[in-house]
């Protein structure tokens, strides 16, 4: 992929008039900063969803719990988009986009029937779509996938229904498994693979969330492929797996992945590749389109390729967005850090562990509930992992942020914490 090595738009007045193709947390920040940046241009959010522009992350834990309501997980207050004259458009689906000589042209489909709008720049931020199987019974109603909150609110409705059978052992499928057990449900959670979280985290930490979650009393089954989800009148009766065993559910989620929402870049003819491509502006291959969060693949400078589908990825994405908007200097990319609450278990994860070549476990033997997973390549510090672990993960950031990246004989001596370890100013 060959992106342009000008800054789209650096030597040119900031547009008047932006069209944001979505509402998410990604979208809202790029209002954000470009309203505190000073930009006094038009910009227009266009969500297909009803509602207003809310959390995701309290989804699968505080809603099914009842401890969150629709007003608790607003992004922003409902008079906030008014007061930064900030246009959002809830209901409203966008249909097709073509560039034009001069910018863009958005057409969509609202409750007042078809209309098109001209814009001088267009922001993808459309998000993904939970993957769903091609699994006989996977359309019956009482199969559900959590990507959204008319999602939730059908989950947190069939939670007390019977047993739960949770397809997929990845963050999603674990913390809803978690809330649901904490709530008196009997969950089990399939997974096709030998472990929990596949490639997102080292087996160290697989194995302990795994003895965690059948602490919990949850049934996990690992290396099992279902192959049917059966029902009868009544609704769904159970999960098939290959080797014709049945579990018994009332409900079952779908937690195996989503796919990024790529049609519209589709469309605009920019190269996608399991997201839409973009680079360290977030511009996509036509040096033109933007686009941020969930639907994006990131090209990193040395030409690597990866998704990141976190709060601190939309944040970093937006902000980069919103300086090649306004024609101003990149700022600088943190390192990447993602977080999960599962139970009792929380896990924070700050890098990225892809290419590590060995790992250090570090366990407090007086509090062997504190882990932490040190990822290293060539000795040199790129990952971690902290399990209950929150001191240790803040001292991890910090000194990423300071660019102190020791290596394995440094971090080894378990009885001095990681934060003297790793934040102690070294002796000349």
């Amino acid at each position: 992929m060959a992106f342009s090595e000008n800054n789209s738009g650096a030597e040119a007045p900031p547009p008047r008039s932006i069209a944001v193709v979505g509402a998410s947390h990604a979208a809202v920040h790029l209002a954000d900063r470009l309203r505190s940046e000073g930009y006094r241009g038009e910009i227009t959010l266009i969500s297909q969803e009803p509602h207003l522009p809310y959390q995701r992350p309290p989804l699968s834990k505080a809603w099914l719990k009842g401890a969150a309501t629709e007003e608790s997980v607003l992004l922003r207050e409902p008079a906030y988009y008014a007061d930064q004259r900030i246009e959002l458009l809830t209901g409203t689906r966008v249909e097709h986009v073509e560039r034009t000589d001069d910018g863009v042209v958005v057409r969509f489909s609202g409750e007042d029937g078809m209309s098109s709008r001209r814009f001088d720049r267009l922001v993808l931020a459309t998000g993904a779509r939970a993957r769903r199987p091609a699994l006989p019974g996977s359309e019956h109603p009482d199969v559900l996938v959590l990507r959204d909150l008319d999602h939730a609110r059908s989950l947190a409705e069939r939670v007390q229904a019977g047993p739960i059978v949770v397809i997929g052992g990845g963050f999603i499928g674990l913390e809803v498994a978690a809330t649901a057990r904490a709530l008196g449900a009997q969950v089990t959670v399939v997974e096709a693979g030998e472990r929990l979280l596949g490639r997102a985290v080292g087996e160290p930490t697989a194995h302990t969330l795994l003895t965690a979650h059948r602490a919990m009393a949850t049934d996990v089954v690992l290396g099992a492929m279902p192959t049917e989800i059966v029902h009868d009148e009544t609704g769904v009766r159970g999960v098939r797996l290959a080797d014709g065993h049945e579990i018994r559910a009332a409900t079952v989620l779908l937690g195996v992945g989503a796919e990024p929402r790529t049609e519209l870049a589709e469309q605009l003819g920019v190269e996608c590749d399991g997201g839409v491509v973009v680079d360290e502006r977030c511009l996509a291959s036509d040096s033109w389109t933007l686009a941020i969060g969930d639907c994006t693949v990131h090209v990193s400078s040395a030409g690597g390729r990866y998704r990141l589908e976190s709060v601190d990825n939309a944040v970093e994405q937006a902000n980069a967005a919103a300086a090649v908007l306004l024609g101003k200097p990149l700022p600088q990319r943190p390192t990447p850090w993602f977080w999960s609450d599962q139970g009792d278990q929380k896990l924070q994860i700050v890098g990225l562990m892809g290419g590590h070549t060995s790992v250090l476990l570090r366990i407090d033997p007086d509090k062997p509930r504190r882990r932490v997973a040190l990822y290293f390549a060539d000795d040199v510090l790129i990952a971690a992992e902290c399990l209950n672990s929150p001191a240790d993960f803040l001292a991890l950031r910090t000194a990423f942020g300071r660019g102190r990246r020791p290596g394995p004989d440094e971090l080894s001596d378990v009885t001095v914490p990681l934060k003297k370890l790793l934040l102690t100013p070294v002796a000349n």
